[in-house]
Parts: structure tokens; C-alpha cells; sequence
């Protein structure tokens, strides 16, 4: 087969009985690293379109930008978070088919997810829709309400582009094709400062202007992945043009889909729940503020990690797909040492220097002391959430989201949410008790999640023996 055969992570030769491979198996480490660099580029790309849009919008007047961000932040919850979860289907379907050399049926099984996440898509919109009722529902301020609910609205095109682009995400990244993502992300990025500059600040747009500029910028992204996957000659086994026989397929991207699009919401609902919590707390501005510093904190952190997430998923599915199933273990184990020693870094960076970091979002000296507080438990969190990041990328590869997120859903609702009530609310520890919550919850998901992979039988995906290219999941 043409060049997409030779993934960009290889099979990593262990090198001997030299005693530094008995540490860290250096090769499979250096290829990982340079796999997840570029995700990580593009992940921080996407990231930032929205939230470059906010910041601009935000100089209009304080409730331009309390609407922008309340927009912003109900998007993210309820759309763009589910859209990244749907595509995580192609992590199993498309890496383990690439291991097994079933060439033909990624594109059909891109296709599937597409048309998986343009039905959920439609049916996002149709709540978006409702965003004002809604959020005077929720008790949130009217007048805000009715601009967040007009900044949403012009926010529905991305929400078509963005459910796209995370498909070919997974179709390139499964395929260790990661570099033109970082193009395919960075430069949309770039025009989107400009773009998002003049509609805000030189037309009659003003501030639906800002949601506008992100609708367009997903929508270049998603074409120039869309022409890179249609004129590139290195999928002409990948893709083999559309095809009627992809609608076979949505029932079992809806298998995996699902549970893995509820894996990524549960994670992120906890986090905002904190946030909620925290405006509920006395002194309610400053627990508000510190808790959402320590949320943005851990949201950065972990765009160092999802590279890594990333590639431990492309890694153990490939590898899984050929049924090497001890270099899937050994490619797992890598990372793990990766994201601990990365974890560390950050952990040490932020240690020493809170006080800095603090002073990029407030400039209130209760609010640095208080954070400064708060930094010895944020460092544990940072540390546990690197693990559980590779944990549930190798959890994904393997086709275990039906199970994972079970794991999610009790270890954050049932166990940790409670312990962070109990704590910040009856024995009045505050903003450190609802932090101790979410680290009770991230701990038990990681070791949790440790027993799903040390105990669970790590099997490829069986072949239909009717027709070789055919990958039946069982789920």
C-alpha cells in the first residue's frame, strides 16, 4: 500500500538490554512525543477560536461580556463537548481497522460518524434555540440571557463544522497523518483574530459579530480537511469516495459514539458543577473566581496531555488491530511514564511560580493568597488528571467507552460530588473542600479505569470472515 501504511509511530524496536530502555523505552517514547506535539497544537488551535471570539466581545461592555461567556460556556457543555465524545468512535473503528489492515472500511466508517454527529447536530440546534428560556429557567440575569441566546444562535454553523472536523480528526489521527491537522487548525486560527477583529469592532455586526467569526472559522477548517482528505493521493486506500453501504455502519458508531461522547461530558460537567457550587459558598465572588482559576488551570494543563491521550488511543488500537497485543500494553505503558514525567514538569513550573500564574487572571491580593492556598491541591489533581488522560485515550482505543463511562458517572456523581458538598458545605473547608471532592472523584476514576486495563482481556475487534475488509464490534 502507498505511504499511509507506514504509520508515523512505529513499531518500536525495545534496543537491546541497554539499562536506560529498562526505564523508559526511549524510541516508542521519542516517536509518541513526536506524534503528540502536533495534536497538541491542534487541540490549543481549536481551543482558542471561541475564545479569542469572547475576549474580543468582551471590550463592547461588561454585559457583552458576561453574555459571551455564558454562551460560551453553555456551548461547551451541552454541544461542542459532545461533538469531540461522538468522534471518539473512530478512535476504536478506524485505529484498530488501520492495525488490521481493513483499509477500505475507514472512510466507511468516517462516513458513518458524520452523518452520526450532523443528527445530533440538528438535534443540539433545536435546543440552542431555546437558549433564553433555558437559562431564565437556570435564574440566570434575563437581559443576559436574551444576548447569550443571540451570541448561541450564530454559533449553530460551527456546531455542524466542529462535529466534522473531529471525525477527520480521528480519520487522519488513527492513520498517524497528524501534521496537516496542525496547518488544517493553526492557520483558520490565525485568520480567525483577524476576522473576529474587524466583523467586532469595523461593521454593524458588533457583538454577533464574535459568533459569527467562530461559525466561519470552523467552517474553513472543516473545508480544507474535508479537500485534504479528497485530493491527497495517500488515502486513495482510505477513502474510497461516499457510499450508501456507511448507513450499515451508524448503529455501531452509535455503540461506541455514545458511551464515549458521555465519557468526555460526565468529565466536564464535574468541572462546571464545581464552579456552580463555588457561587453558592459564602464570600461567593472570590470562591467563584478561585475555583474557575483552578478549572482554566487544569482545562491548559490538560491540552499538554491530550496529545498524549491521542497517541496512547492511536498506539494501543493499531497495534490491537494487528494483534500485537503486548506492544499495545508496552505502547500504554510509555506514555504513562511520558504524562507523569510531563505532569511533573508542569506540577514543579506552577509550584514555584502560582503567585505569577495567579497574577495573569486577578490582580487582588486576596484572591493570589487565597490561590497560592489552594496550589498544593491543585498539583495533586494535575498529577492524577495526566493519568487518567492516557488511561482513557487507551480506553477508547480498546473499544471500553461502554464501560468507562460507568466508571465516570460513579466516580465523579457518586462519590466524588458528594464528598465535595460534604466538605466545602457542612465542614466548611470552602474552595478547598469542593477541590478535595474533585480530586476524591479524578482519583477513583484513575484507578478505577487501572483496573479496567490491568484486568479487562485485551482482544482486536473480530473480522467478519465473510468479507475481510468488514470489521464487526462487539459491544
Amino acid at each position: 500500500m502507498s505511504e499511509n501504511t507506514t504509520p508515523l509511530i512505529a513499531n518500536a524496536d525495545r534496543g537491546g538490554d541497554r539499562w536506560w530502555n529498562k526505564i523508559l523505552d526511549w524510541e516508542e517514547a521519542k516517536n509518541q512525543v513526536v506524534f503528540a506535539l502536533p495534536m497538541i497544537i491542534t487541540n490549543a488551535s481549536y481551543y482558542a477560536i471561541p475564545l479569542v471570539s469572547v475576549m474580543f466581545v468582551g471590550h463592547l461592555g461588561d454585559v457583552e461580556l458576561a453574555a459571551s461567556n455564558l454562551a460560551n460556556s453553555w456551548a461547551n457543555v451541552t454541544g461542542f463537548s459532545f461533538m469531540i465524545g461522538l468522534s471518539g468512535a473512530l478512535e476504536t473503528l478506524c485505529g484498530q481497522g488501520f492495525g488490521a489492515k481493513a483499509y477500505r472500511m475507514l472512510g466507511i466508517y468516517l462516513q458513518a460518524s458524520c452523518w452520526i454527529s450532523i443528527f445530533f447536530a440538528i438535534l443540539i440546534s433545536v435546543v440552542w434555540f431555546f437558549t433564553e428560556p433555558i437559562l431564565i429557567l437556570l435564574q440566570q440575569d434575563p437581559q443576559i440571557s436574551k444576548m447569550a441566546a443571540l451570541y448561541i444562535k450564530y454559533l449553530i454553523p460551527g456546531l455542524f463544522a466542529y462535529g466534522i472536523i473531529h471525525n477527520i480528526l480521528r480519520f487522519l489521527q488513527t492513520q498517524s497523518v497528524v501534521y496537516p491537522l496542525v496547518w488544517c487548525s493553526l492557520l483558520p486560527f490565525i485568520v480567525h483574530i483577524g476576522f473576529s477583529y474587524v466583523l467586532v469592532y469595523h461593521t454593524s455586526l458588533g457583538f454577533i459579530g464574535s459568533p459569527l467569526a467562530v461559525s466561519v472559522s470552523f467552517l474553513i477548517s472543516a473545508l480544507m480537511l474535508i479537500g485534504y482528505v479528497l485530493l491527497s493521493r495517500r488515502f486513495k486506500e482510505t477513502w474510497r469516495g461516499f457510499s450508501m453501504e456507511s448507513f450499515k455502519y451508524v448503529v455501531v458508531g452509535l455503540k461506541l459514539g455514545l458511551p464515549s461522547a458521555a465519557m468526555v461530558c460526565l468529565e466536564y460537567w464535574a468541572f462546571e458543577l464545581l464552579v456552580l457550587l463555588a457561587g453558592l459558598l459564602p464570600n461567593s465572588e472570590i470562591t467563584t473566581s478561585l475555583i474557575a482559576m483552578c478549572v482554566n488551570t487544569e482545562a491548559i494543563a490538560y491540552n499538554f496531555m491530550y496529545g498524549l491521550s491521542a497517541a496512547a488511543s492511536t498506539r494501543v488500537s493499531n497495534e490491537l488491530g494487528a494483534r500485537n497485543t503486548e506492544r499495545a500494553k508496552r505502547a500504554m505503558t510509555v506514555s504513562l511514564k511520558l504524562a507523569v514525567i510531563i505532569a511533573l514538569a508542569i506540577v514543579l513550573a506552577l509550584g514555584f511560580g502560582h503567585d505569577i500564574w495567579a497574577g495573569l487572571f486577578s490582580d487582588s491580593p486576596v484572591i493570589i493568597n487565597k490561590f497560592a492556598s489552594l496550589t498544593p491541591l491543585l498539583l495533586i489533581s494535575l498529577m492524577v488528571d495526566s493519568i487518567q488522560g492516557v488511561l482513557s485515550g487507551v480506553a477508547r482505543g480498546c473499544g471500553w467507552q461502554h464501560v468507562a463511562v460507568y466508571i465516570n458517572l460513579s466516580m465523579f456523581y457518586l462519590i466524588g460530588m458528594p464528598v465535595a458538598v460534604v466538605l466545602a458545605f457542612l465542614l466548611k473547608l470552602y474552595a478547598k473542600g469542593l477541590w478535595i471532592g474533585l480530586i476524591t472523584g479524578l482519583s477513583g476514576q484513575t484507578g478505577a479505569l487501572l483496573l479496567l486495563v490491568y484486568l479487562k482481556r485485551w482482544v482486536r475487534v473480530e473480522l467478519d470472515t465473510s468479507n475481510d475488509l468488514d470489521i464487526m464490534i462487539h459491544v
